[in-house]
């Protein structure tokens, strides 16, 4: 799998080279600004962009990755921050595409994740940061249905969210995949979802809600 990284800051943008390349992906560019990563997007299967890099440092990523699927529409990319920006993320799916993923780059720490959610992402998948879960299911008014849901609920919705599948899931929480789809019926009651929702068209009505 070729991937492209645009990163400003030289150690984490070398540290991705590293580890990227040690789990057997092919890193066909590594450049610290957002036209840069334009010029190679053709070549390669999935991008890796930092949120915040020159010259504002604020959304320069954001704005690079939309410019990249205006080029090639659903181009897979992986944006990465430094930390909640729960507006960023939700205006990078806001317009409810396929083949996108926000991290916080303490994920890339936890390599077998991080380099998961890339795969899942270049496969088409989307995938959520579960901070950025947390902290949108946090903000919801007292009378939310959301507020309905259990703990245990709130956890697989969560893991929903990060686009993981009910098996995954079920191994993440130590409990068999019948318990796993049982608490899904019941969090889509709760919520309203379409029981017919599945794989990523579940992922994304789950952030749609959590947007909401």
């Amino acid at each position: 799998m070729r991937v492209v990284i645009a990163e400003d800051d030289a150690l984490l943008r070398e540290g991705l080279v590293l580890l990227l390349r040690s789990e057997g992906f092919e890193v066909i560019a590594a450049v610290d600004n957002g036209d840069e990563l334009l010029g190679f997007i053709d070549d390669a299967d999935v991008a890796i962009v930092d949120v915040r890099m020159p010259p504002t440092f604020t959304n320069e990523g954001l704005k690079a990755a939309a410019e990249a699927r205006s080029r090639r529409p659903g181009f897979p990319i992986v944006v990465l921050s430094a930390y909640v920006e729960d507006r960023y993320a939700s205006r990078l799916m806001a317009d409810g595409a396929y083949a996108l993923g926000y991290l916080l780059k303490e994920r890339v720490g936890k390599v077998a994740e991080f380099t998961d959610a890339v795969r899942r992402v270049a496969g088409g998948g989307t995938v959520m940061d579960p901070e950025v879960i947390s902290q949108l299911l946090s903000r919801r008014a007292v009378d939310d249905p959301i507020r309905t849901l259990t703990a245990r609920e709130r956890e697989v919705l969560g893991l929903m969210a990060e686009g993981l599948d009910n098996g995954t899931i079920a191994a993440r929480l130590f409990v068999s995949d019948t318990a796993v789809s049982k608490h899904i019926g019941n969090i889509f009651g709760k919520l309203g979802f379409s029981a017919a929702d599945s794989g990523h068209r579940r992922v994304l009505a789950v952030l749609a809600y959590l947007r909401a």
